[in-house]
């Protein structure tokens, strides 16, 4: 019976490959009817054309020497014949897949961009020149925009940027076969040279047979230059590629998406804000993760174009996302094996919330967004958890880059919606987080007197998919989450002034910005009629800030007389650790291995190499934990 099986075996084995070596070249050979053709499938327009054909013969000759290695595996009794007929399909499926792949770059249009010189071109940063910096059309125009909106104006709608992806992203192949998408822009009020450059970025950098349309969703706006000039601009450049819808009251974020998605017509959605740019062949890495599995929701690495002069540069190379019980989006490490691929996709707790891809069919399985939430806030959380606890996934793509501005301030208002942030939350809260909605009800009490309005059609939705616990979700998907944003927040190491020895003196950043530099001044403690800034945590994440505020130190020089400057905390470390030596009473900075050290007849501070016998290195923290530092320094 065994000897049976086993040459039936090779039977069906022989047999499927004659097939499919038959399917293969017939399809060759209607392609190379003369040498000429030959010449063309297998070298291959220097522009566009990967050599598809000739990488086919080559991996069929892989394909049967993994066939033929799979037959030498196994000792053929009935479970191994089983195993290996499971094992020969997965070869075959992996081999279906690789060769249904191609280079999607537009290798004419990435040529032609490289040649372009002038203000912002290649992404570089465009400075007004004194005039129009003093303007008061400059001064008018930020602030009603809370960016550059004049730098914006001098800058070509359709700039080049320099490809800024990692450098194994230039030499990936994605599925040949992509699903279509609709992009959905909501905007109100938005700069005009903004938003048209916007849709320029995706129209120049998309191929035109995945672009289903561009959705533009008014949200009532007030501006002139919004209303039938931009109706004219689509109708005349876009030739109805890109669609205008007018809503009749303010929405807001959410509910002006769903109005967009509604009326989509692609398997796949890609929502995006109205102040962005795309990169170099962004669309096919963002969607390839949705063709294989509709449930996988895709965000890219956002860039960032910067409010003041719109230079274009990198945030990072990624991080997971995730948030902090006061419900704040934070962003933490990638593991080991994600950094070991840095092409490749990984996954992701939470979503930023601004610029993602979703597969139409699974958004409206949920129902899309909840339309209870307000103008903007918590929808990120809302859909994330939704996502993940549903039986989906996140993830970002590396290799798809989308630049967006970060407005300096919101220049527009909550249109009488009061407190929207905190009742966006609570709904979040209450339809997902279960009992752990506990611990940011004990970090914000406010919430709990808030009213979240109806949130029957939210549980609905939820038990009828039968949706994991918010348990399953911390345990399962971001289980090393509370390492950096732990539900009860640990004691600091030290807290209080930090005096210097030598002149008597104590650190003030007098709640200066981010990006700021900060220095010494009288201490409070001696005197009660001053002002300023000097009561510091030596937080638990090992950094320094002041209290109740969200700015730390941070050192991004590693040499003698460095500047301590305040940064956004990231609770990272890297630029932003610090430890502190009692014995010694130095700061020391844990990367460069440098000490503060301070100026006593300038009241400055900086960091230089370690000497315990310089009395402007010693600091007194007015209080500090000496079990805990003795434990984790």
């Amino acid at each position: 019976m065994r000897k049976l099986k086993k040459q039936l075996f090779k039977i069906f084995v022989i047999l499927f490959l004659v097939y499919f070596f038959y399917l293969i070249f017939n399809e060759s050979s209607k392609k190379l009817t003369d040498n000429k053709k030959i010449h063309n499938e297998l070298i291959p327009d220097k522009v566009n054309d990967p050599p598809i054909l000739k990488e086919k013969f080559q991996n069929l000759n892989h394909l049967n020497g993994l066939l033929k290695n799979n037959e030498n595996n196994y000792d053929f009794d009935d479970k191994e014949i089983e195993k290996r007929v499971e094992d020969n399909f997965k070869i075959l499926d992996k081999f279906e897949i690789e060769n249904l792949k191609k280079d999607w770059h537009n290798y004419n249009q990435i040529a032609q961009e490289v040649q372009r010189i002038g203000p912002g071109e290649q992404g570089l940063g465009f400075v007004l020149d004194a005039l129009d910096a003093k303007s008061n059309l400059k001064q008018t125009l930020y602030s009603q925009n809370g960016f550059n909106a004049l730098v914006s104006d001098k800058i070509s709608l359709e700039r080049s940027l320099s490809d800024i992806r990692h450098a194994d992203c230039k030499k990936k192949l994605y599925l040949s076969k992509l699903p279509k998408v609709s992009v959905i822009i909501p905007f109100h009020d938005e700069h005009f040279s903004v938003l048209l450059r916007s849709i320029y970025s995706i129209v120049k950098r998309t191929p035109s047979q995945l672009l289903e349309e561009i959705i533009l969703v008014d949200d009532f706006s007030t501006k002139d230059f919004l209303k039938q000039k931009l109706d004219d601009y689509v109708t005349e450049n876009f030739k109805g590629l890109v669609k205008v819808i007018r809503l009749h009251k303010r929405e807001g974020l959410i509910r002006t998406r769903m109005a967009g998605a509604r009326q989509a017509k692609a398997e796949v959605l890609v929502f995006f804000d109205s102040h962005i740019e795309c990169n170099v062949n962004w669309l096919p890495p963002l969607i390839e993760p949705i063709a294989l599995n509709y449930t996988t929701v895709v965000c890219p690495l956002i860039d960032v174009i910067n409010e003041e002069n719109f230079a274009y540069t990198a945030q990072d190379n990624g991080a997971r996302g995730v948030f902090d019980w006061d419900l704040l989006y934070k962003r933490i490490p990638l593991i080991d094996e994600h950094k070991r691929n840095p092409t490749e996709p990984f996954e992701s707790p939470v979503m930023a919330g601004g610029l993602f891809a979703i597969s139409k069919k699974w958004f409206f399985t949920f129902d899309g967004y909840d339309e209870g939430l307000d103008v903007w806030g918590g929808e990120q959380y809302e859909l994330s958890f939704k996502v993940w606890q549903c039986g989906g996934r996140i993830v970002d793509a590396p290799c798809s880059r989308i630049g967006h501005i970060y407005r300096k301030f919101n220049p527009f208002g909550a249109f009488g919606a009061g407190d929207y942030v905190s009742r966006n939350h609570k709904r979040v809260a209450e339809t997902w987080m279960d009992e752990y909605k506990n611990f940011v009800y004990k970090r914000l009490p406010h919430m709990k007197n808030i009213q979240s309005g109806d949130l029957k059609k939210q549980i609905d939705i939820r038990n009828s998919l039968k949706c994991q616990s918010f348990k399953w979700f911390m345990e399962n998907v971001a289980p090393d989450m509370i390492n950096y944003y732990p539900p009860v927040i640990p004691p600091p190491y030290a807290y209080g002034e930090i005096r210097s020895v030598e002149a008597n003196f104590c650190i003030d950043t007098k709640f200066r910005p981010s990006q700021s530099n900060f220095g010494l001044e009288t201490c409070q403690s001696s005197n009660k009629d001053i002002g300023g800034e000097q009561n510091f945590e030596l937080t638990w994440h090992k950094d320094i800030r002041p209290k109740s505020r969200n700015v730390c130190w941070d050192v991004s020089q590693s040499s003698p007389n460095s500047p301590v400057l305040l940064f956004e905390c990231h609770g990272m470390h890297g630029n932003q650790e610090f430890k502190y030596n009692p014995k010694t009473l130095q700061i020391i900075h844990s990367i460069s291995k440098l000490c503060l050290d301070s100026n006593k007849d300038r009241k400055e501070i900086y960091m230089n190499n370690c000497d315990i016998k310089m009395d402007s290195q010693k600091w007194q923290f007015e209080f500090f934990n000496l079990t805990m530092i003795q434990h984790d320094f």
